[in-house]
């Protein structure tokens, strides 16, 4: 890699001059590949690997205009099946399948435990089995159990059939992951996250508009929600056949590209650091994943906002309801807040990839459920237009994930332990959404107090940690670099993955006139971006904040 005299990971223009021999140059060969990418750069050793850059966008453009429609879709049905027992909740699901005490709160908690218990064996089907085809067959058996789940009229047939939801649906948000990782550079992965994350903000306005439509249909033979939980399982399903028909495996695999585009959609991801796909499973990432801290701290921030996010996406509309609406009225209040999420996680999003820091952005987002919480606990409720206010600040929490998300998956190298980080990150996701419902009750209503202070200490958490955490990537970032110069390598490192457009169009230009001109390409063992190599062990991978 060119390295800038500096003592910081580069990110402005200086390191366009940098990007000579370093921003995309040719995969090096080898004879013993450990990752898919490495073995398919080698069967075509014998083309041009170098690209334009006009043509890295308009890969960047077929990748952008088939993967994340795909993921799109598969999140926003899973939200749509997930949420609707919040979204039946105000149509008496709890007199019609004769639910008493936390019987409700616990068909909320049943499916993040059911996540939970299944997510290291999504992260083991993740590494060893295509992920365009894993992602189908969950969408087809989760939207099959959303459907079934129409026939359960009494809480122990809803509680199986809710666990069967969780089970099948631990598979997504893993697998989106491992898709952006997979396609995008670190630069964009998070606003490729915060889009598929945004579908929960599009689902609470649609599922509300269904809601709404569905919940008016008077039925001799079916109650409203069983109504309500066919319609969603059924377009479910038929979702699933167009993911199996349009989702590639990878971008080796990727059928829609021709040779040249699967080649620059590789070659581009050399800047990541942290391998493509290697089809293997490490037990000695496992073991790594497990021993690093920076895990743990993503553990933690997870379980935290995800104690929010569970009680809110439960009680949310019966909340609402108790401000002195109706139950049609409630449901058409949750539109704006809907709004209010996508548009939130779209912004922090691009603030999180503007300014290279998603831990200040993080911390800065939690200040406004915090005080959207506190308005919830103090004002009366004879004021419902405040207390509405306060519900939508709320609803600001949903672009905390997304974020944590992104920053923990940009922070890992290697295939099997970015599945299993990213798997003790959903199950710290299932625990928070276990706890969080069981802060509240319907014997709490109107006021809800103990499930809300709850959710104030939870954000004060978060937002802290957001603010610690960069320092102790700080603090890699460093020793990584002295371990560089232990090896006789440049101690700073321009950070490639995560440069600006402009930057990346001036590093190119000059990537091409050197490669014109006979420069060689970074002989292999000199980079370790696609030998399958975690960020512990890789001195040239460099955290971001």
């Amino acid at each position: 890699m060119t390295t800038p005299d500096k003592s910081q990971p580069a990110h402005g223009p200086a390191a366009a001059a940098a990007l000579a021999t370093d921003e995309i140059s040719p995969a090096p060969i080898t004879d013993t590949p450990t990752d898919k990418a490495t073995t398919f750069l080698q069967a075509h050793a014998q083309t041009d690997t170098t690209f334009t850059c006009d043509e890295e966008r308009h890969v960047l453009r077929r990748i952008d205009t088939r993967i994340l429609p795909l993921l799109l879709g598969a999140y926003f049905f899973q939200q749509l099946d997930k949420s609707s027992l919040s979204y039946v909740s105000i149509f008496g699901i709890t007199e019609d399948a004769k639910l008493v005490g936390q019987q409700y709160s616990w068909l909320g908690s049943i499916l993040y435990i059911a996540q939970l218990v299944m997510q290291p064996l999504a992260a083991f089907i993740l590494v060893k089995f295509p992920n365009g085809k894993v992602i189908a067959s969950a969408i087809f058996l989760w939207g099959s159990s959303q459907a079934i789940m129409a026939a359960c009229t009494s809480f122990q047939s809803l509680l199986g059939l809710r666990f069967m939801l969780g089970s099948f649906e631990a598979m997504i948000a893993p697998s989106c992951i491992a898709v952006t990782q997979m396609w995008w550079r670190r630069g964009e992965q998070t606003l490729r996250t915060g889009y598929w994350n945004a579908m929960n903000g599009i689902t609470a306005i649609v599922g509300s508009l269904f809601t709404y439509g569905l919940g008016h249909i008077e039925s001799g033979v079916m109650f409203k929600y069983q109504i309500i939980f066919l319609f969603c399982g059924l377009l479910t399903v038929m979702y699933a056949a167009v993911v199996l028909a349009f989702m590639p495996d990878s971008p080796m695999e990727a059928k829609y590209l021709t040779e040249r585009e699967k080649v620059i959609a590789v070659e581009r991801l050399r800047a990541n650091q942290m391998g493509v796909s290697s089809g293997k499973w490490r037990w000695e990432h496992v073991w790594e994943s497990l021993l690093d801290l920076k895990t743990w701290c993503w553990f933690v921030i997870i379980v935290a906002i995800s104690i929010v996010s569970g009680g809110i996406g439960t009680f949310g509309s019966l909340i609402v309801k108790s401000f002195g609406y109706t139950k049609f009225e409630a449901i058409l209040f949750n539109i704006p807040f809907g709004a209010i999420q996508f548009i939130v996680i779209i912004a922090s999003g691009w603030v999180a990839t503007r300014f290279k820091h998603k831990g200040l952005t993080i911390g800065g987002v939690c200040v406004l459920p915090i005080v959207g919480t506190i308005i919830m606990l103090t004002v009366p409720r004879e004021q419902k237009g405040v207390l509405l206010f306060g519900y939508y600040l709320v609803s600001c929490m949903a672009a905390i994930t997304p974020l944590i998300y992104a920053w923990q998956a940009q922070n890992t190298g290697g295939d099997t332990k970015k599945k299993c980080t990213s798997g003790m990150v959903f199950i710290g996701m299932c625990t928070g959404n276990i706890i969080g419902p069981l802060l509240y009750s319907v014997d709490h209503a109107p006021l809800y107090r103990p499930g809300l202070i709850s959710n104030l200490i939870m954000l004060v958490l978060v937002a802290a940690l957001a603010i610690l955490i960069p320092f102790y990537l700080m603090y890699l970032n460093r020793r990584h670099a002295k371990r560089r110069e232990e090896l006789g390598k440049n101690a700073v490192l321009v950070d490639e993955s995560m440069l600006g457009k402009g930057q990346v169009e001036s590093g190119k230009a000059a990537e091409l006139e050197e490669a014109g001109a006979g420069v060689k390409p970074k002989a292999l063992e000199e980079d370790n971006a696609l030998r399958d190599m975690t960020d512990v062990k890789n001195e040239d991978f460099i955290y971001v904040y």
